[in-house]
């Protein structure tokens, strides 16, 4: 296989691939079998190959090595554009920094490029070993979106199941670690769910489209595909919903806890309150003061402060304060 590549090959129609070096790509004829071209747009040869050797529109070319793309679908008279993305499921990265790849569909040929791993292609070349593989460019598709819905599936689950764990120990003391978790859900569901709509929509616009393309069992496993998005999506939004209720339920948590605290020094501060204007006014340094001479001045000071601390005490026992 040419090193410009990652991924060439000509689909032998029964499940099965051929693999074609520089030389096999540059003979391939349509009569030979669909050709899938799988390309690294980071690679300098390739983007060459593809922008002044594959014969496409200089728009097609440009959609395949775009810096920036977000989902969408375009079916014309020469073939179709479908441009999805991937939850990011290479070791290290994080799953809501999703995968872009660029397809381009004919009825004899497959296009496809992206600037980072996917693993949802090398699924699909897997597939192949077997003798399972896609046997036309629909069916191709398809199983490409089957297999990304699959590991979008897989995010929503483990996303939902985090959500489920906090819910479940929601009498956690440890209010900064959970406030850090419930905020990291709410990043990843809505970096997530900016991509999961447009791709929606792309694939609903995609099998609605006529043409030549697909046959009636490969657009009815597009349509299927684009139903299992919109259930993602649904389920998406929902767990956006139930993260937000923890927020909410976890600041009103935080707000009470401060609340007590401050009504405890609250009661605190008002049974002291007589205590502290008894003794600060016998120790006033001034002539006159009562119980100077007397021996029992201090016990009765100390009689004086208990006494109005209880009667304090009582009053808000009486206003069901405590």
């Amino acid at each position: 296989m040419t090193t410009d590549f990652l991924h060439c090959f000509v689909l032998d129609g029964r499940g099965g691939r051929e693999t074609l070096d520089a030389a096999g790509l540059a003979a391939w004829q349509p009569e030979h079998g669909i050709l899938w071209l799988h390309i690294d747009v980071n690679n300098e040869a390739s983007r060459h190959w593809l922008t002044h050797d594959s014969g496409l529109p200089g728009t097609i070319a440009d959609a395949l090595l775009a810096d920036e793309t977000r989902p969408r679908s375009h079916i014309s008279e020469d073939g179709g554009l479908v441009v999805l993305r991937g939850v990011n499921t290479n070791p290290g990265d994080d799953p809501e920094d999703m995968v872009s790849v660029r397809i381009w569909i004919e009825t004899n040929r497959i296009i496809s490029s992206s600037r980072r791993r996917l693993l949802s292609l090398q699924d699909v070349q897997g597939t192949f070993d077997g003798g399972k593989g896609p046997v036309s460019p629909g069916s191709f598709l398809a199983a490409l979106i089957g297999l990304l819905a699959n590991r979008i599936g897989d995010f929503v689950d483990t996303i939902e199941d985090r959500i489920g764990d906090i819910e479940d120990d929601g009498s956690s003391d440890d209010a900064v670690a959970t406030r850090q978790s419930i905020t990291g859900l709410r990043r990843q569901l809505a970096a997530v769910r900016r991509f999961i709509a447009p791709q929606r929509d792309a694939l609903d616009r995609l099998y609605r489209q006529p043409g030549a393309l697909f046959t009636d069992s490969e657009a009815n496993e597009l349509r299927e595909e684009a139903d299992r998005f919109t259930r993602y999506l649904e389920d998406i939004d929902l767990a956006r919903e139930r993260v937000v209720v923890l927020q909410e339920e976890l600041l009103a948590r935080v707000a009470q806890e401060q609340n007590t605290r401050m009504y405890v020094l609250s009661v605190v501060a008002a049974i002291f309150l007589p205590l502290t204007f008894v003794t600060g006014l016998l120790g006033m340094n001034v002539g006159g003061l009562p119980g100077l001479e007397y021996r029992h001045g201090f016990a009765v000071s100390i009689v004086i402060m208990v006494a109005s601390a209880a009667v304090l005490l009582a009053f808000f026992r009486w206003k069901k304060w405590l």
